[in-house]
Parts: structure tokens; sequence; C-alpha cells
């Protein structure tokens, strides 16, 4: 009892406190200004985007390719990983009912032995 009523007044007393760290920044950030990329410039960055534009539209079929060709192989990779996860199933399952025939034939064992020892 006295844990639980601790614990609710610590969390609500955390929770009024993070609400008023976040009403008293909510201000201060919005005055601050839009930050600038410090290692490129924007109009090196449009030069770069048109860049990629161009080379984009020039190798646009090799490009394709190139992207069916990683596809395709990610495509094996996963059916491939797929078989052997299946074929760990298959072998989990299996050894699961191996276990449990053999539980219950001990089981049955067990309490024939235990009839004939009481006759």
């Amino acid at each position: 009892m006295s844990f639980e009523l601790i614990a609710s007044i610590t969390a609500i007393l955390s929770f009024i406190g993070l609400a008023i760290i976040i009403l008293k920044a909510v201000p201060q950030l919005k005055e601050m200004p839009e930050p600038e990329f410090v290692f490129i410039r924007k109009d090196l960055r449009k030069k770069i985007r048109d860049k990629t534009k161009e080379v984009l539209k020039e190798n646009s079929n090799n490009l394709e390719s190139v992207l069916h060709k990683i596809l395709s192989r990610i495509r094996i990779v996963s059916l491939r990983v797929d078989k052997r996860v299946s074929d760990w199933i298959l072998k989990l399952r299996s050894r699961s009912l191996e276990r449990t025939k053999e539980g219950l034939d001990n089981y049955w064992k067990e309490i024939k032995a235990s009839v004939k020892k009481k006759k």
C-alpha cells in the first residue's frame, strides 16, 4: 500500500516537473533561429542535388538494372534464410514429439510396474 502511494506521488510530481520545464522552454525554442548546416552551404547543397538529378536521369536504365540485381539477391538470401528457419522448426517439432512420446511410454511403464508391485 505505502509503496504504491509513494510511487504514484513520485510519478505525479515528476510529470508536473517535466511539464513546467517544457512550458518554460517552449518560448525560448521559438525565439531561436533555424540551424544552418555547418558542413554544407545552401548553394553547395543545391549544386549537389541538381548534379545527382542529372546523373540519375542519364543513367536511369543502368540504375534500374543495378537495383533489380540487388533486390533479386536480397530476395534469394531471404528465401534461403526462410528455408533454413523452417528446417530448424521441423527439427524442433520432431524432437519435442519424440520427447513427449518417450515421456508417455515411461509414464505407462511406471504405472504398470507400480500395479504389479501392489499385487
